[in-house]
């Protein structure tokens, strides 16, 4: 018996998931079919005109409108951005510079910056037991 491989696929919202865009916004085609992963690796290798357009302007969803923002999802959430946005509406958000967006910012910066201590102390502690375990 000889088995043959079948292409993995993935649904729609997976694909623009991991293509950074807005499922809304893509072609009805793209959403309502499915997606290889052969087909995904040529749209990221080689993306037609309307991935471009989307990249570029959007609307953007929220994992993409925050790390543009430089905030959290739920950052976002807490500054009332719960829809998609364009490249246009994030750059006049970035002029206007909002007081929940500097604080939101403030936020983001003491997270990362909470987890690279966390991470070094690990990494301290994890060296500790290594010596304590070889001595």
């Amino acid at each position: 018996m000889t088995s043959h491989q079948n292409a993995q696929t993935m649904k729609p919202a997976t694909a623009a998931k991991k293509l950074g865009v807005y499922l809304e916004a893509t072609p009805a085609e793209f959403q309502e079919g499915v997606v290889s992963r052969a087909e995904l690796t040529e749209l990221q290798a080689n993306p037609p005109a309307w991935l471009q357009e989307l990249r570029e302007n959007g609307p953007h969803p929220r994992p993409v409108v925050a790390n543009k923002l430089g905030v959290s999802i739920a950052g976002l959430a807490r500054g009332g951005i719960t829809e998609p946005l364009t490249t246009e509406q994030i750059e006049a958000i970035k002029q206007e510079l909002p007081e929940w967006l500097k604080k939101e910012r403030t936020t983001q910066s003491e997270v990362r910056k909470e987890t690279v201590r966390i991470k070094e102390r690990n990494a301290e502690r994890a060296e500790k037991a290594r010596r304590e375990q070889n001595a």
